[in-house]
């Protein structure tokens, strides 16, 4: 099963927003309609970046940074990324190889229940 993909790591803001809706919202809508192979958005204790503004979840407000996950080749998400042009309070992107090493809903490896 070992194949070599690409992870597309946007960060963002979990208080950006792109109309009425927050940025990393959008960007797993728009990932699902690319029908890319998969996306997880993670919440982060805390954050900064090059604005050096500390990024934290307060009482009042929810300020966390976000870090958005995508694995897929890399021909599609650099396309992706694309469609993403139009965002913007994004922030960083980057992209770096994994290796797939199993993966996730293969019902052919369940175990048969013992009768």
């Amino acid at each position: 099963m070992n194949r070599t993909m690409k992870l597309l790591r946007i960060y963002s803001d979990e208080a950006a927003y792109f109309g009425d809706r927050r940025v990393f919202e959008v960007i797993a809508l728009r990932a699902l309609d690319a029908r890319l192979d998969g996306l997880t958005v993670v919440q982060a204790l805390t954050g900064f970046g090059r604005s050096a503004h500390m990024h934290r979840r307060h009482v009042l407000e929810e300020d966390r940074s976000v870090v958005i996950e995508i694995v897929d080749e890399e021909t599609r998400l650099r396309a992706f990324v694309q469609r993403l042009a139009d965002l913007p309070d994004i922030g960083l992107i980057t992209i770096e190889a994994v290796e797939i090493l199993r993966a996730g809903g293969n019902t052919r490896h369940r175990a048969t229940p013992l009768i």
